[in-house]
């Protein structure tokens, strides 16, 4: 369930940074109040993973999530512009994401600390 929160929390990373591009330094109002009730709900989320997951591995993955899928929103829908190293860096940053959750799974399962 951890592992659903901290996804669930990412992906509303993604709107609420959007949000923070949108509402223009907080200038406008709606866009502003939906950020807000994004950054809300996406810290409820990555508060309870972090219930239940190693507090570094589940800030990994949200800003993980909240990173690459910010960074893709931008290049595909807020003309930041496409490149092979922006692409190859997102890339390697979701590579070591899946890297720290498998990491985990194996220290669950050998007995080691966190």
């Amino acid at each position: 369930m951890g592992w659903i929160y901290v996804v669930v929390g990412g992906i509303l990373e993604i709107g609420w940074a959007t949000g923070l591009s949108m509402s223009e330094g907080f200038t406008k109002p709606v866009p502003s109040m939906v950020t807000a009730f994004l950054i809300l709900v996406s810290f409820y989320f990555f508060s309870q993973s972090m219930r239940l997951l190693p507090i570094g591995t589940a800030y990994a993955v949200f800003t993980g999530i909240g990173a690459a899928g910010t960074a893709l929103i931008g290049m595909f829908f807020l003309d930041e512009g496409i490149s092979l190293m922006k692409i190859a860096f997102i890339t390697l940053l979701i590579f070591g994401v899946i890297g720290l959750k498998m990491s985990d799974k194996e220290e669950k399962d050998t007995g080691g600390a966190y």
